[in-house]
């Protein structure tokens, strides 16, 4: 199937009032396993590598060209997004490798210099027809910057988007990175107004800590691309362990990767369905 962009995956969506699963990938096990789960549910899917995983790899053509092949052999729409990333040459190589988005994170950097190095980072991908998502306002828990209580003002999230012209912006109302429980009580009303403020799709990161009628109350109130990397992980490494603990003899490290593998993708299909029926589950 020929590649698509992030931003055909996240139109549809929006055209349907759905949300739209995008997974974090950190090996070839996460590869398979999300694109296996896509499959499964018959739906289109954005497999996301972090500049964390990128670093973890020690290059972004390794697994960067990996993921791409895998999402041309993938019988469903699948989207290769970098996500995450804080350098310029990072996103420049990305699109030379041919990734079809990616996530420019400013949020460090005070607001007038985020503008300036969002602005000509979507430039330079617009020139290049790639789709550009960024970021405004804290998502708690990342790297020990960002506060838990964090909230993206929707008046300045408005004026973000049009000094910026990117495509999609992550905000900021009540999900943090990294959260082993699924626990997280989301602000629907932001997210309502944020909505209503902002032209472009939300972007929901840190999903993993929000519970599936959050996901589904958030879709509801207007949130399209969910993140979700941390509850994959959870997943793999449960697996994963239970076999090798009930098999230690095991040398071969493909028996239990490969049960991380079944169980990611498992989760990945059922995650898909609450995404896609979320909305018209919330409304009843």
């Amino acid at each position: 199937m020929p590649l698509v962009s992030t931003g055909d995956i996240v139109g549809g969506a929006v055209a349907r009032r759905r949300g739209c699963g995008a997974f974090n990938a950190i090996q070839l096990e996460h590869l398979t396993a999300i694109v296996d789960g896509a499959e499964a549910a018959d739906a289109p899917v954005i497999v996301q590598l972090s500049q964390n995983a990128v670093r973890y790899h020690g290059a972004l053509a390794p697994i960067g060209g990996a993921a791409l092949a895998e999402a041309r052999a993938a019988g469903v729409p699948v989207a290769v997004h970098l996500d995450h990333a804080e350098s310029r040459e990072l996103v420049r190589e990305a699109v030379d490798l041919g990734f079809g988005s990616v996530m420019f994170d400013g949020s460090t950097l005070d607001y007038e210099a985020n503008v300036r190095a969002t602005r000509e980072v979507a430039k330079y991908c617009h020139d290049h027809g790639v789709w550009v998502e960024a970021e405004l306002g804290e998502v708690g828990g990342k790297d020990g910057v960002h506060a838990p209580g964090a909230r993206t003002d929707p008046g300045e999230a408005a004026e973000f988007v049009a000094n910026t012209g990117v495509d999609a912006l992550a905000v900021a109302v009540g999900s943090s990175h990294a959260m082993l429980t699924r626990d997280a009580a989301l602000d629907f009303e932001l997210i309502a107004a944020l909505h209503a403020a902002v032209p472009v799709p939300l972007v929901l990161h840190g999903s993993s800590g929000v519970p599936d009628a959050g996901l589904a109350g958030a879709v509801a109130a207007g949130m399209t691309k969910i993140n979700i990397a941390t509850q994959l992980n959870k997943v793999f490494t449960a697996a994963a362990a239970d076999d090798w603990r009930e098999h230690p003899d095991r040398v071969d490290p493909r028996r239990y990767l490969g049960a991380g593998r079944a169980a990611v993708a498992v989760e990945v299909r059922r995650l898909l369905g609450v995404l896609m029926l979320g909305h018209a589950e919330a409304a009843r």
